[in-house]
């Protein structure tokens, strides 16, 4: 956002001008304070600024003017400091002092007025209109671009690896419905849970991917990249649990780190669990559901139990089978056929690059979705198809060899000296799939959407490249680049600036505009959360620092993205350069900033 500038008006000039020259004792000059946002009902501040005799050559620079929304307040920043006073008397009128305007002759001050439903104001001589805040719409970020965390060119890519489910297939929102669904039911059914949770329906606007569950207490967060959980988004069941009692559970609101998850996000019991997999979303709402009605019916329970009793259901509900039927009983309900699969495959393909498939998922679940999506001739387009690999397992594990698969999907006993185009084979491991193909190190890119199970052994112990399938990524830029969310966010960082600058005025009145500031401050980060999610906010921040997530995110994928078909708007020798952004100490603090400068630059808000 640009520094919003009240220019002292030379009466020789039409328009308001900075100047350098003294002003004599007892001249006026017109300002007005425009709302930059022309919004109704238009608030304004009007003023005239005097020059009064002061000691020897001094001069004593006085603001008097009238404000049409008394109750509101000014901000008035000089070369030295900023400062904050409020508009009180009844008809609005205000008067600054030189003590206020902290500003000598040859310098410019900046006024800004804030008030309700107002953002920033800028201060002008009149007559004429000054547009406040600079074209950002301009500046939109694209949803259908790749974004770098380490510098990667297409060129040296010959291989191509993808995982199958939420990478080359993407499922509707009626899938978490049936799992939820299924898993609720085993609850009832199998572990004796009482019949009444069925009232409880899936809600796909509860959680969001990354939060991390702590199964002792039986709560459900959103943790920062430092470990500290952020206050307001932890939840009993379905109800927020206030800030106090999570400050007092915790002693505060970090978590140590043998409280944490392990490295695949999995907990011993004793530690937290994060859920990082897209399928474990009804998982979450599952647990909070069942939590819900356990504390409203003050029934007793250990949360261990329920922890697990959920987790087995879940896991059930896939290796039963009970949701690769479903989908394949009904394949166009449940797979969104629109994600351009084929044409991504074929663009690889037609570049002479080498395509592998492994996953988790069983063959003819696989095959009928490929063939749904690509065609029946799927097989062709990848030099080796696996199935039911176990990843993470599959890839540390050594001692388990593949298995070929037939056409009737009978497991065959053939030992395996070579991996074969158009078959498909179950299980094996890593270590044997490099020594089959000489697929090794940086050559081979590897797409996925569990940051843990798909990408972070093959980044961090075999070198390959890795790219990351984030489908909320989409939404969330959609939602970023909203006019509602920009000033929202811009206005966000001027008062965090202002905070700042204004934390060294000790007075009665500057401290009481500190606390109202702190308060709208906290306000407008709850406001900002629910532009993506009403209860843990968006998946990528928290209130002012990258979540956990993200954190993992950055540290193990190359590159990310929402969905493969953005690789078809790149050319297959294309480099990927991350951003240079720059580092804290690289940055001046807002107090050592001219003037300006202070406000917020358009990169720094629109990143927040």
């Amino acid at each position: 956002m640009l520094a919003p500038r009240w220019h002292r008006k030379d009466p020789s000039q039409g328009r308001g001008t900075s100047q350098t020259r003294p002003h004599d004792p007892g001249e006026v000059q017109a300002v007005e304070v425009i709302n930059a946002e022309r919004s109704p009902p238009g608030v304004r501040a009007r003023g005239a600024l005097s020059v009064q005799p002061g000691s020897g050559d001094s001069h004593r620079e006085v603001l008097r003017g009238r404000h049409e929304a008394p109750g509101s307040r000014l901000v008035v920043q000089g070369q030295q400091r900023v400062t904050p006073f409020h508009v009180t008397s009844a008809d609005g009128t205000f008067t600054l002092p030189h003590s206020h305007l902290c500003a000598s002759h040859d310098q410019e001050v900046t006024v800004a007025c804030f008030a309700s439903g107002l953002r920033c104001l800028e201060a002008a001589a009149l007559p004429g209109e000054i547009q406040l805040v600079p074209s950002i719409m301009n500046n939109l970020l694209n949803p259908d671009a790749i974004f770098s965390n380490n510098e990667m060119s297409l060129s040296d890519i010959e291989i191509y690896g993808f995982d199958y489910d939420y990478t080359l297939v993407f499922y509707s929102k009626h899938l978490h419905t049936l799992i939820f669904n299924a898993a609720r039911d085993l609850l009832i059914n199998e572990h004796r849970y009482p019949v009444e949770i069925r009232k409880y329906e899936y809600d796909p606007n509860f959680a969001i991917r990354g939060l991390h569950y702590d199964v002792q207490r039986a709560v459900l967060m959103k943790i920062d990249a430092f470990h500290y959980i952020q206050l307001g988004t932890v939840y009993r069941g379905l109800s927020v649990v206030p800030d106090e009692e999570v400050i007092e559970m915790y002693e505060g609101s970090h978590v140590p780190l043998e409280q944490m998850s392990d490295f695949y996000g999995k907990s011993s019991g004793n530690t937290m669990k994060q859920f990082m997999d897209i399928f474990s979303l009804p998982e979450m709402t599952l647990l909070s559901c069942v939590n819900e009605y356990f504390l409203k019916n003050n029934i007793d329970y250990e949360p261990v139990h329920l922890y697990k009793d959920v987790k087995d259901s879940i896991r059930d509900v896939h290796t039963k089978g009970i949701m690769y039927r479903a989908i394949e009983a009904d394949i166009e309900k449940y797979i969104c056929y629109a994600e351009q699969t084929r044409a991504v495959l074929a663009k690889l393909a037609d570049h002479g690059k080498k395509m592998f498939l492994i996953t988790n998922s069983p063959s003819s679940f696989v095959d009928k979705g490929m063939r749904y999506i690509v065609g029946k001739d799927w097989r062709d387009l990848f030099d080796v198809v696996i199935v039911q690999a176990e990843k993470p397992n599959f890839f540390n594990d050594k001692r388990r060899p593949f298995r070929k698969v037939n056409e009737k999907g009978v497991l065959l006993w053939d030992k395996i000296y070579k991996l074969q185009k158009g078959q498909i084979y179950k299980q094996g491991n890593l270590y044997e799939f490099l020594k089959l193909t000489g697929w090794r190190g940086s050559k081979v890119l590897y797409f996925g959407d569990h940051i843990y199970s798909d990408l972070a052994d093959l980044t961090l112990k075999h070198g390959w490249r890795t790219g990351a399938i984030i489908p909320e990524l989409r939404s969330e830029l959609k939602t970023m680049n909203t006019e509602l969310y920009i000033q929202t966010v811009a206005w966000l960082q001027t008062l965090t600036g202002l905070l700042e600058q204004m934390q060294v005025h000790r007075d009665a009145e500057s401290q009481l505009v500190l606390q109202e500031w702190k308060k709208e401050r906290k306000d407008m980060r709850e406001m900002t959360k629910g532009f993506f999610n009403a209860q843990f906010g968006s998946l990528f921040r928290t209130d002012q620092n990258p979540t956990y997530f993200l954190r993992r995110l950055s540290r193990f994928a190359d590159i990310y993205m929402a969905s493969l078909s953005c690789l078809l708007n790149y050319d297959v020798s294309h480099t990927f350069y991350p951003r240079r952004t720059p580092l804290q100490h690289e940055l001046p603090a807002w107090s050592d900033r001219p003037p300006a400068a202070r406000l917020p630059l358009l990169q720094e808000a629109q990143a927040k």
